[in-house]
């Protein structure tokens, strides 16, 4: 395995891991932990089958793209402005959810003593600026974050793991089944790097197979460690339990302070949520900033950036002074519909519609043919007809 590789299964890996995975535990913890494992492997293999499939989608051209220019070619303008609207509907979704998730971490550092609006506003007046600045800012500080969380998360669960009780991963409520799939949703993309990848990796078909696979696999792995830790520590019921937690729309760490007797593990718990939700929240602010710039057809100077900035950070903040607790929220629909739409759906549309009607072929096509896009497409409406479930009865 060459080294191109092992950073393309890095960048895969680390495109999947972030804030999300701070809400996966909450949003599971009603059907329990051995259910919520099942649906972390449904969605995973999922997630890899749309990937392959966009993989395959990517090489059926020779130019440098992505998903608006590949849903533009084989699915012409009405998919064109889907995948704009989904897009936007995303990352929207996801940027709202960053900005709450990191003024809840702004107010538990000033001990509850602070306002929750003032939260969120302290966190963009530090952070804002750097996504203005740019990616030339944003790289560097995201490289030293993304060590910090690796390190935090390794030793949080070293910390951890002597004060699971593996009685509290014994419930099981299957009924409740469907309402861990948007969230899982959220937790395993990261179609949009597709692309880059495929640049980056000089089109090579066998490589990038082989990227995206073991590079969506590794979120897995760490998603089963962290689901142990979190339900093995904090109860379902019960006061400061994950039911109470779900309620209040906080992540899955602030709880840990009430059931811990060592302090240390709440304390890097809460260096790990700083760091993936601060590292999440570069990312997608700063696609977001280029998105804007390419479809608006703003230029990127200073006061082109300002704009767009304000486009993004004045309406995500005014949301999280009205609604504060929308983190759990904000992140169920950007799995349940956004990445379901855009990451699930889109690309299927687009292999059936490229192979099938407009006779586009590449170096490299998934397996299976129409049944198994038949099967990967019912399981997206499966995964829609759970997020109606839990919007009409939650």
């Amino acid at each position: 395995m060459n080294l191109r590789v092992v950073k393309g299964i890095l960048l895969v890996a680390g495109t999947s891991i972030g804030g999300g995975m701070l809400a996966l535990p909450v949003l599971t913890s009603l059907t329990g932990f051995l259910p919520s494992l099942l649906v972390y492997c449904l969605c995973w293999l999922f997630m890899t089958s749309t990937g392959l499939i966009l993989l395959e989608i990517c090489l059926w051209t020779n130019k440098e793209t992505n998903i608006i220019s590949l849903a533009d070619k084989t699915l012409g303008k009405p998919g064109r402005i889907a995948a704009w609207i989904l897009y936007l509907f995303l990352f929207y979704c996801l940027s709202l959810a960053y900005v709450v998730g990191c003024g809840d971490l702004v107010i538990e550092l000033f001990q509850e003593s602070i306002p929750e609006w003032l939260g969120s506003t302290l966190f963009l007046m530090i952070f804002a600026p750097m996504v203005y600045i740019g990616a030339r800012l944003v790289g560097p500080i995201n490289a030293i974050l993304m060590v910090g969380l690796g390190v935090s998360y390794v030793v949080f669960v070293y910390l951890g793991v002597p004060h699971i009780k593996t009685s509290l991963l014994t419930h099981q409520n299957w009924s409740l089944f469907p309402t861990a799939f948007p969230i899982a949703f959220t937790a395993f993309a990261y179609q949009g790097i597709i692309p880059t990848l495929v640049h980056y990796m000089h089109r090579d078909a066998k490589q990038l197979r082989t990227t995206i696979i073991i590079g969506s696999f590794l979120p897995l792995l760490v998603y089963t460690i962290w689901q142990a830790l979190i339900l093995g520590i904090v109860p379902l019921e019960g006061p400061h339990g994950l039911m109470e937690t779900l309620k209040l729309g906080e992540n899955a760490v602030l709880p840990l302070r009430h059931f811990l007797d060592n302090p240390n593990v709440y304390v890097v718990g809460q260096f790990f949520a700083f760091f993936a939700l601060v590292t999440s929240f570069l990312g997608v602010t700063l696609a977001l900033v280029d998105f804007l710039a390419d479809g608006l057809a703003v230029k990127k100077d200073q006061k082109g950036k300002l704009l767009l900035c304000g486009l993004i950070f004045v309406p995500t903040l005014i949301i999280s002074f009205i609604y504060p607790g929308i983190f759990l929220i904000a992140l169920d629909f950007a799995g349940g519909l956004g990445c379901a739409l855009l990451l699930g759906m889109l690309p299927i549309l687009m292999a059936w519609s490229g192979r099938y009607w407009l006779g586009f072929k590449g170096e490299y096509s998934f397996w299976g043919g129409k049944p198994i896009l038949v099967i990967l497409m019912a399981f997206v409406l499966f995964e829609l007809g759970c997020q109606a479930y839990i919007t009409f009865n939650f």
